[in-house]
C-alpha cells in the first residue's frame, strides 16, 4: 500500500508540472533562461546520481543485464525520433493550430506515460530508489513543460487551452504507474526494468540535456551550470542514505 501511496503522489507532483508553463508568460526573458539552464543543469546530475548510486549498484553485470541498458537507450532514441515532427508551413492561429501543436501533445502524452512506468517500476524496487527518481524526473520536466507550452502557444492554441490540454497529456504519468504497479505485482519485471531504466537515463542526460548545457559559453553560467550538475549528483547520493 506505501508503494502505491508513494507512487500515485509522486506522479501526481510530476503531473502538476504542466502548469508552470503559466510563470512563462510573467517572467522576462532573461530570468526564465537562467532557470531553465539550472534546472537543466541539476536534472542532468540527478539523473546520471541517480544511474551510478541508485539503480545500478548491487545488479550483476551479466551480458543480459547490458544488454538491457542498450535496450533502454534504443528505445528512448526512437521515442525521440517519434516526437521530432516536421511543422506544418501555414500560418498559425486559434482557428487553425499547426499540426506539430497536436503531434507535441500526442508525444508528451507518450512521453509522460513512460515516466509514470519509470516511476512505478522504481517505487517497486524500493521508496528510495523511488524518490531519487521522482526527483530526477521532476526536475527534467521543469524546461520540458515549459518548453511544450511555448510550442503550443507558438502552434496557435490560446494560452488557457495550451494550459489546460498540457495538463491533460501530463495525466497519462499516472496511467503508466498504474499500469506497471499491477503488472510489476503479477510478474517479475523488476530486473528488466532497471537496466532499461538506467539506459533512458543515460540517454536523457547524454543526448539531451548535456548538448543544451553546452550551449551556454558564458565562464560564469558555466561555472553555476557545473555547480548545479555536481549538486544533483550529491543529492542523489545523499537518498542512498535513507532507510
Amino acid at each position: 500500500m506505501s508503494v502505491w501511496l508513494y507512487t500515485i503522489a509522486s506522479v501526481l507532483i510530476v503531473s502538476l508540472i504542466s502548469l508552470i508553463g503559466v510563470i512563462a508568460l510573467v517572467l522576462k526573458e532573461k530570468t526564465l533562461k537562467n532557470i531553465l539552464l539550472y534546472s537543466v543543469s541539476f536534472a542532468t546530475g540527478c539523473f546520471l546520481g541517480d544511474v551510478f548510486f541508485h539503480l545500478l549498484p548491487g545488479n550483476d553485470f551479466n551480458t543480459q543485464f547490458s544488454v538491457s541498458i542498450l535496450l533502454g537507450i534504443i528505445m528512448f532514441f526512437v521515442l525521440e525520433k517519434f516526437i521530432r515532427w516536421r511543422h506544418c508551413h501555414e500560418l498559425a492561429s486559434k482557428n487553425h493550430p499547426h499540426p506539430i501543436s497536436f503531434m507535441i501533445l500526442f508525444g508528451d502524452m507518450f512521453h509522460n506515460f513512460i515516466d509514470g512506468l519509470i516511476i512505478g517500476a522504481s517505487y517497486l524496487v524500493n521508496i528510495k530508489l523511488g524518490i531519487a527518481t521522482t526527483i530526477a524526473v521532476f526536475f527534467h520536466e521543469i524546461p520540458q513543460e515549459i518548453g511544450d507550452f511555448s510550442a503550443l502557444i507558438y502552434g496557435g492554441f490560446s494560452k488557457s487551452k495550451a494550459l489546460l490540454y498540457n495538463f491533460l497529456s501530463a495525466l497519462t504519468a499516472i496511467i503508466g504507474a498504474i499500469l506497471i504497479l499491477i503488472i510489476g505485482s503479477k510478474f517479475n519485471l523488476i530486473n528488466l526494468l532497471i537496466p532499461i531504466t538506467a539506459g533512458g537515463f543515460i540517454y536523457i542526460a547524454a543526448s539531451d540535456l548535456i548538448p543544451e548545457l553546452h550551449k551556454e559559453v558564458d565562464i560564469k553560467k558555466s561555472i553555476l551550470q557545473l555547480v548545479f550538475f555536481i549538486f544533483g549528483i550529491i543529492i542523489m547520493f545523499g537518498l542512498t542514505f535513507l532507510d
